[in-house]
């Protein structure tokens, strides 16, 4: 677990922004300077990072306890460090927020999909939401063992994907919600964000959507990573001030 406070003299609890890393397996956090930390903290927030079973770094083992749990065990640990921090006193409770990439923007949403009263928004970039849909459209089953890796991390267990992906849980959502995806995403196709987008509305929930063209899986063009992180402070500010 990584947690970050803000330099502040406030006397007030800040607001917490919990970040599920990508990957998800053999990737990990690190005690090292992080840009999008930095600036989270200088706007005044507090950040927590997890390490959550799955992760890379522990030994073979601890990656293996996050095979076929995306929605279980990985998630339970990022809401057991999400509570634990607020059970600190460290931050304010009621001001918390959860935000990811890839793997870590699917986290977002199945977190505040398992813990609805837990966080105060959810932020989901270039994020998986339909976990059938890495089969069927994704690069990775292009790739020499990609489905056996699929097979492998996620499973074949129709009822269990389809338990596991946002897109069947848009009703538990009581978090204000915003998607951000890029057209050209060959890991993570828009698709998903397009499910997900239908899902809500079927759901009559309201969320903030942020497309971006001639992208990937992630932004890299400086303008376009400006536009991106000051729309997604504007969407914490008013979540959470």
């Amino acid at each position: 677990m990584r947690f970050r406070l803000p330099s502040s003299n406030s006397r007030q609890s800040p607001p917490l922004i919990v970040i599920p890393h990508g990957g998800p397996h053999g990737v990990r956090d690190h005690w090292q300077f992080d840009e999008e930390t930095q600036l989270l903290a200088n706007r005044g927030y507090a950040v927590l990072k997890v390490n959550f079973r799955g992760s890379g770094g522990y030994g073979e083992a601890f990656e293996k306890l996050g095979y076929k749990e995306w929605g279980g065990k990985m998630i339970d640990d990022i809401i057991d460090a999400t509570n634990w921090v607020a059970e600190s006193g460290q931050v304010d409770q009621h001001r918390m927020c959860i935000y990811g990439a890839s793997y870590g923007g699917y986290a977002a949403l199945m977190a505040a999909i398992r813990a609805p009263d837990l966080y105060r928004c959810t932020v989901g970039y270039v994020g998986v939401y339909d976990l059938p849909t890495m089969y069927s459209d994704s690069d990775i089953p292009r790739n020499w063992g990609g489905v056996g890796y699929l097979e492998k991390v996620i499973g074949r267990n129709d009822k269990q994907l389809a338990e596991y992906s946002p897109v069947n849980h848009a009703d538990k959502i009581k978090a204000e919600i915003m998607l951000i995806h890029a057209t050209e995403d060959r890991r993570v196709p828009i698709k998903h964000a397009d499910l997900l987008r239908e899902a809500l509305e079927d759901a009559n929930k309201k969320f903030t959507y942020l497309e971006y063209g001639d992208s990937g899986h992630g932004l890299w063009n400086v303008d376009k990573r400006k536009d991106m992180y000051t729309k997604l402070l504007a969407f914490f500010d008013k979540s959470l001030n």
